[in-house]
């Protein structure tokens, strides 16, 4: 730490500098026109360093999965200013290539400089989920994608405001392209008041407090991450850790996708090697390899909690991320479900560090945010397009059980809830409820996953389409526990309920009035033998409608009523017949 910036001066800052970015967080949550930033807040903000474009601050309510993509996106438009020799005050870059720093096409970044005296001091940037940028598919998340064109159109970092005015060509292009351009036009605004509330509040505080202070208080912020993020890989015993997971399917062939991990511990360093994962697919679970690595930060931010924020946590890890591997691709390989893959990542690294260290193990989460969109024409001829998300069990732990129908540990978002879809759009929820039995047992079980069944009410029907996962292979257990339950979609035809080929993706499935799609999303896996979880726990989630009786007495070894009443002596009759 600078001898010039005192411990308390260290503490004021990084408090005022995250609320700079929570508020700008708040600004675009509360301006958005889309439910999926302003009620599942699929959206971030944060500040970047004017060299290399790292990760500097950012808020507390922003998606841990954009900090570090955000970073090699700005990145991009550094080398664009070094290549052009063009940067003036007011100008704004925006963009949704996903090679370049981005996720997929759905997420738009701005990124703006802040001078100071004529100097460039930091950089600002704003990313939101967009409900609608084309494609062939309403939403974006084309499950049979095999290229990107087929995703939605592409932007490349591209200058939206010069020098401070608007260039209305840039704004008649993402019109065109679009179903939804209302929409998207609430939410580009919503971003850029979001940044131009962050630049004022933090030439407010550089003028409080100097650009020295605030420059040495970003050297700081960094260099106590990495300390941290060194000493927590210490904790962990050297070695080579191994641990593999995978995909269902890629949409277009029915063979799985291997994701395989090493995990090498060496003193305060570590390296993250993913070379033995699977080539690169034809179908949309690809991603690039900025989004891979900001899928390792989350990971590892689950498990050291206690490291901040910023780019100086990934200064002691190196990652092995091939471009012979679908973790690394470039253009036009198509992208739209990378949340499945950089799901089924997170998973991964919790696999590898739980057999470095047992005492830190996290269970399988559910593992999928099952993308689903409906969409159709008003009565009087306009589109809607209903795209969200939807939660499940978490896994257990060493501490306690997983969350019941919680959202993927990629973020801080939330699930938009049933009342604000239901009045946005021509659909009706008959049922969003816990789903039992699909946790998996365990001393500490996994969080149960839930059930949503969503009913067309405009005469003209709906048109569906479905991107997730874990439709085959189950959130795994640990140290003993057991795998969950899968994820299962149906939707009514008039010969009945169908499932999907691809079992948890599909598109050109149309709905009548009255028709319905169903989905039972998984839940986490379970932690530790479930013949050592106390009888009463089994029987209060038996009471409570989590477990069934059957599951209690086949995983558990415990003998109760649907009432929740144990039978000791039968129960302890189980358990030794048991072991």
């Amino acid at each position: 730490m600078s001898p010039a910036l005192d411990p308390v001066t260290f503490a004021v800052l990084k408090g005022r500098l995250e609320q700079i970015a929570d508020e700008m967080d708040a600004t675009l949550y509360r301006s958005a026109f889309n439910p999926i930033i302003a009620e599942a807040r699929d959206a971030c903000h944060g500040l970047y360093h004017r060299e290399t474009g790292d990760t500097l601050v950012q808020g507390a309510k922003g998606l841990p999965i954009f900090v570090g993509a955000m970073a090699f996106a700005v990145r991009a438009v550094i080398d664009i200013v070094k290549r052009t020799g063009d940067l003036a005050p007011g100008d704004v870059f925006l963009f949704n290539d996903p090679y370049a720093g981005g996720t997929h096409l759905n997420d738009f970044r701005l990124v703006r400089p802040i001078f100071r005296n004529g100097e460039l001091f930091c950089w600002l940037a704003s990313v939101g989920h967009w409900l609608d940028i084309g494609g062939n598919v309403p939403g974006g998340y084309n499950p049979q994608a095999v290229e990107c064109f087929q995703e939605g159109v592409l932007i490349p970092p591209v200058r939206l405001f010069r020098a401070g005015v608007l260039q209305e060509d840039i704004v008649s292009i993402l019109r065109a392209n679009t179903r939804v351009p209302d929409s998207n036009w609430g939410d580009l605004n919503g971003q850029l008041n979001a940044l131009d509330l962050g630049e004022g509040r933090l030439h407010a505080l550089v003028d409080e407090y100097g650009e020295a202070t605030i420059e040495a208080a970003f050297e700081a912020f960094s260099a106590r991450a990495e300390a941290l993020m060194r000493e927590a890989i210490a904790s962990l015993p050297d070695g080579t850790y191994s641990y593999e997971d995978y995909l269902d399917n890629d949409g277009i062939t029915d063979d799985r996708l291997t994701i395989a991990l090493e995990v090498t511990i060496a003193g305060d360093t570590m390296r993250l090697d993913f070379s033995r994962s699977s080539p690169p697919c034809r179908g949309p679970v690809n991603i690039a390899r900025s989004t891979a690595v900001a899928a390792c930060y989350v990971a590892l931010k689950h498990v050291f909690t206690e490291v901040p924020a910023n780019a100086g946590c990934l200064r002691p890890i190196a990652f092995d991320i091939p471009e012979t591997t679908f973790l690394g691709v470039g253009a036009p390989r198509p992208v739209a479900g990378y949340t499945e893959t950089i799901l089924r990542m997170i998973g991964v690294v919790f696999g590898a560090l739980a057999k470095a260290d047992p005492a830190r193990a996290t269970a399988g989460p559910f593992g999928t945010i099952n993308a689903l969109s409906l969409s159709g024409h008003r009565p009087d001829g306009k589109r809607w397009v209903m795209f969200t998300f939807f939660g499940g069990g978490l896994g257990g732990n060493p501490a306690s059980d997983g969350l019941n129908h919680a959202n993927n540990p990629i973020s801080t978002a939330t699930m938009p809830p049933a009342e604000i879809l239901e009045a946005s759009y021509p659909v009706m929820f008959t049922q969003w409820a816990l789903r039992p039995d699909s946790a998996g047992a365990g001393e500490h079980r996994g969080g149960v996953g839930a059930i949503y069944e969503v009913e067309a009410l405009d005469a003209g029907g709906a048109e569906v389409a479905l991107l997730g996962e874990r439709g085959k292979f189950a959130p795994f257990g640990v140290a003993g526990g057991l795998p969950a339950e899968k994820n299962r979609f149906t939707w009514d035809t008039p010969d009945g309920p169908r499932e999907p080929p691809f079992v948890s993706k599909i598109t050109g499935v149309r709905i009548e009035a009255g028709g319905r799609v169903r989905l039972e999303s998984p839940g986490g896996g379970g932690w530790g033998d479930p013949r050592r979880r106390a009888p009463s726990a089994v029987a209060r989630d038996v009471a409570n409608g989590l477990v069934s009786v059957d599951a209690a007495r086949q995983d558990y070894a415990v003998a109760v009523d649907a009432r929740g009443i144990v039978d000791e002596a039968q129960t302890a009759t189980l358990r030794e017949a048991g072991r």
